[in-house]
């Protein structure tokens, strides 16, 4: 069996993907910052593209359709293996869903929900697709975590997902499935971030995240808050050219 048809275990961030209102933009704004290139997918929600690095699919892309003036995010994909009975467990914990579930293609079924607290997030059963085919390394998905003002949210996904949860001090949780960490929870930082709400949050890998940063900025993006060092690496926040959130990490080894 091939990595990309792997199963991962349900619960785990397996995607992430972004609808913007100009995907020729988009692409050329993580072409430069990454070195993605990009590939033509199936269209469920509207136009949409897999990024690449290297010749493995590592996020996707869509666009916005209609002109709708919906915020740009950043969305984590949590991987299930039933897409439908998951879509169900969800509402009956609290939560919402949004869009699906659908079939993506012969790539797997998806699924857009929110926790009760107002967080998006999608899942993702994998059939073609089992999700990212590189992560950990420069350009790719290497965390994530949920940003909420309440920590009681953990409860929600721990009901759905099956995670075990630890708390590192009062302010974060970590999720783990098997004894493997493999999200957190962490109250709202501070401004402008806190402002936009729970959600959660994508890390992309750097070498480099003090010349990530610059060269985001450059390509027309903004430093939210700059380089610093936090225990599990060196951080960066920053938004691209439409206002969608991520972070620059180089991980502590």
């Amino acid at each position: 069996m091939t990595e990309a048809a792997t199963p991962r275990t349900p619960g785990t961030p397996c995607w992430v993907s972004l609808m913007a209102h100009n995907l020729a933009a988009t692409q050329e704004f993580y072409g430069a910052l990454f070195g993605w290139t990009f590939v033509p997918a199936p269209r469920q929600l509207g136009p949409y593209v897999r990024a690449q690095l290297d010749g493995r699919e590592v996020a996707g892309v869509g666009e916005l359709s209609g002109g709708r003036e919906l915020p740009v995010a950043w969305t984590t994909y949590l991987a299930t293996d039933d897409a439908d009975a998951t879509a169900e467990l969800i509402r009956a914990c609290g939560g919402t869903v949004a869009v699906g579930p659908l079939d993506a293609g012969d790539a797997g079924r998806l699924a857009i929900a929110s926790d009760p607290f107002g967080a998006v997030f999608g899942i993702w059963q994998g059939l073609a697709l089992a999700g990212a085919q590189a992560s950990g390394e420069p350009g790719t998905q290497t965390w994530n975590d949920l940003q909420q003002q309440d920590l009681a949210a953990a409860k929600f996904y721990e009901a759905v997902f099956g995670y075990e949860s630890t708390a590192n001090g009062p302010e974060e949780i970590t999720l783990s499935l098997d004894g493997k960490p493999v999200a957190s929870v962490r109250e709202l930082g501070e401004e402008p971030v806190r402002s936009r709400g729970p959600r959660w949050m994508t890390y992309f890998e750097s070498a480099d995240p003090d010349a990530d940063a610059r060269r985001a900025t450059g390509l027309g993006g903004r430093l939210l808050a700059p380089p610093h060092d936090l225990p599990f690496g060196r951080v960066a926040t920053v938004a691209d050219p439409e206002g969608a959130v991520f972070n620059l990490l180089r991980t502590a080894r």
